[in-house]
């Protein structure tokens, strides 16, 4: 009967049907309206003359860029100059986030710490941090460098090796030998034992009941390994010192005032905020944790690590994630203090090809990427961090 009835009833008086049938009208009219803008724009373009599409990425740049991970030259193509800004982003981007995390914990802990002293200060830290707009934090540090600090002549040497100047930091580094390849990768086996060390020593646990040592066996594993591989290779000690010639050093590692004004810049931005995030997830915890864990004989410490920060983690993540990629897309307002990241030379490139929709969409792209890579990883870290029902 019911049967029946429905097989009466109108397409268009079907709920589910008709929601089909707006969706795909909307649907349609939507990429009607994309398809008009984009022929509209291409034949205006066409008409004034304007080339378009991304072949200008195959040709020679003809500038330099004072910054970059790879080799890099004027005579090189504007691709590689836009993979060199790209990769300028993400290494500001992934030390301030590493930085501003660490940083941003200690605040926040420490504005719940019962000394006066330190929550006050702490405290203190967050509202300055927060009220100062970054884009001024930037040109603070920036004029820093240039007006309190001394030309390279006169550069200050607070320890042997480092020399800070308005030409930026300059320290030594280990010479390059053989060793430290075979280091990092004893670095890298033992971090992969110790990570299968503590999965395996959880199931025991959970299994068993009985604990295993794992940090110490897992620190053991990272420091021993790359020491004695250190040691095997005759343990090296020359190191690569900076030295002034002419106007500026060579030698060493030179990193320049721009970096270390945005890397400053966003990092105790970025980390106040980071800060209330950690405050907040932490008094989400019950008050009846911290007496239970107590009344048990744990220590502070123990307290913080073992019952409070993973029962908080749950409530941190979420808005921690939104921190993060807030840090990354601010680190577009590097262009304001002339730090060659992606935006600076997207616009040089623009400038000198004209393309501006294409300059712009890559732009555009490239965040994109950034920001759905970053939003990936912490949706998987927060899904297996979270309590799980049994």
């Amino acid at each position: 009967m019911d049967n029946a009835l429905s097989e009466k009833v109108p397409f268009w008086l079907d709920p589910k049907k008709r929601s089909l049938i707006y969706q795909m009208f909307i649907f349609c009219m939507v990429g009607l309206l994309a398809y008009y803008l984009v022929s509209n724009t291409l034949t205006n373009l066409k008409r004034q003359s304007i080339a378009t599409g991304f072949g200008f990425i195959q040709k020679e740049s003809s500038f330099e860029i004072g910054e970059s991970l790879i080799p890099y030259s004027a005579a090189d193509t504007y691709g590689r100059a836009l993979i060199v800004g790209a990769l300028n982003t993400l290494k500001v981007s992934f030390v301030g986030i590493i930085f501003s995390l660490i940083i941003g914990t200690l605040i926040g802990v420490g504005r719940l710490s019962s000394n006066w002293l330190v929550s006050k200060i702490s405290s203190l830290y967050i509202e300055v941090m927060q009220d100062i707009p970054i884009l001024l934090q930037l040109f603070f540090w920036y004029a820093l460098f240039y007006e309190a600090l001394p030309s390279p002549q006169n550069s200050l040497s607070p320890f042997k090796g480092v020399f800070l100047c308005n030409r930026g930091a300059a320290f030594a580094v280990p010479a390059a030998h053989p060793a430290y390849k075979y280091m990092l990768l004893a670095l890298l086996i033992g971090a992969i034992t110790a990570y299968a060390i503590r999965r395996w020593a959880r199931k025991r646990q959970e299994k068993t009941g009985q604990l295993f040592p794992v940090f110490t066996v897992s620190l053991g594993l990272i420091v021993v390994l790359p020491l004695f591989t250190w040691v095997a290779f005759g343990a090296p000690l020359k190191m690569n010192i900076p030295r002034l010639s002419g106007f500026n050093f060579v030698g060493g590692v030179t990193v320049s005032p721009e970096f270390i004004a945005l890397f400053l810049g966003l990092v105790l931005y970025t980390a106040a905020f980071v800060a209330e995030v950690v405050r907040a997830g932490i008094q989400s915890v019950s008050t009846g944790q911290t007496e239970a864990a107590m009344a048990i004989g744990l220590k502070k410490g123990a307290i913080l690590n073992l019952v409070i920060l993973p029962q908080a983690l749950r409530v941190i993540i979420p808005p921690l994630t939104s921190q993060m990629l807030n840090l990354t897309k601010n680190s577009s307002l590097a262009v304001a203090i002339g730090y060659p990241d992606f935006v600076s030379v997207a616009n040089t490139t623009i400038n000198q090809t004209g393309q501006s929709i294409e300059g712009v969409a890559l732009i555009m792209t490239i965040y994109l990427i950034f920001s759905l890579s970053t939003s990936v990883f912490m949706n998987w870290y927060n899904k297996k961090v979270a309590l799980v029902e049994r």
